[in-house]
């Protein structure tokens, strides 16, 4: 069997650091997670740069992902079936929940975000496509764990990590939420991933009726939630959004 090539590992451990859920990173940071010293990392960096799939801000000296990896992750995702059929969708439902909107598959015991139309406003917001999110901790992830319950014994495989206080980081919760989840078909997730941050999806299936990934809107909780629970109107514009998409790809209608 070939040997694998060291420097392309790296490479690729740096890429995947930076795709991380902080997103950008200083070279102390990068060297010290990935157990090298400063020296090497900044050679693996500075190739990365030179290709455009790395980038560094002038101001903060931290790392991010370069446009040129964006584009490659584009060029993929544009021939996602899943990702074609729901843009039109995706867009109906930012319009309606008036909230940003994402889609996401499962990947590597994660939710890889194919998807994500920005809030319908004029504030900042960094475009998420690529982005790798927690299944135990995010809505999308919860609609994905009850499609395959597999997922639950491989999660707790590892310790869950904790974000904030309302993280759910026993498989016996998880197995329970995945269970309601299942009977009520749709998700949410309260200040699990990010504190005053909620998030509702939604599972997209195919012409099998197998779940292939999920649709969601997420914001702040005095948006999306009423007396603590989320919205049922939001609820309701989440789940005919992935109903949609579901016909689309050929699932029965319900």
């Amino acid at each position: 069997m070939p040997r694998s090539i060291q420097s392309i590992q790296r490479a690729a451990q740096a890429m995947r650091l930076l795709s991380g859920r902080t997103r950008r990173l200083s070279l102390v940071e990068i060297a010290g997670q990935m157990g090298l010293n400063k020296g090497t990392v900044f050679g693996i960096l500075r190739t990365l740069q030179q290709v455009g799939f790395v980038e560094r801000d002038p101001d903060s000296g931290k790392y991010q992902l370069g446009a040129a990896l964006l584009h490659l992750g584009s060029s993929y995702l544009d021939g996602n079936e899943l990702r074609t059929r729901a843009l039109n969708w995706a867009d109906a439902l930012a319009a309606r929940s008036n909230e940003a909107v994402r889609i996401g598959t499962l990947h590597d015991l994660r939710v890889l975000v194919v998807h994500h139309v920005f809030r319908p406003d004029d504030t900042y917001q960094v475009l998420e496509v690529g982005a790798l999110l927690p299944l135990h901790a995010t809505a999308m992830g919860k609609t994905l764990i009850a499609a395959n319950p597999y997922l639950v014994t491989e999660l707790a495989a590892e310790e869950l990590p904790r974000f904030t206080a309302r993280t759910l980081t026993s498989s016996r919760d998880l197995s329970a939420v995945a269970r309601e989840v299942r009977n009520r078909g749709w998700a949410a997730d309260i200040g699990e991933l990010v504190d005053g941050q909620v998030s509702l999806a939604a599972p997209i299936t195919d012409r099998r009726g197998e779940t292939v990934g999920s649709i969601g809107i997420s914001g702040p909780i005095d948006r999306l939630c009423e007396d603590g629970a989320p919205r049922g109107d939001l609820v309701a514009h989440v789940r005919e959004a992935a109903r949609s998409i579901s016909r689309d790809l050929g699932s029965i209608p319900w």
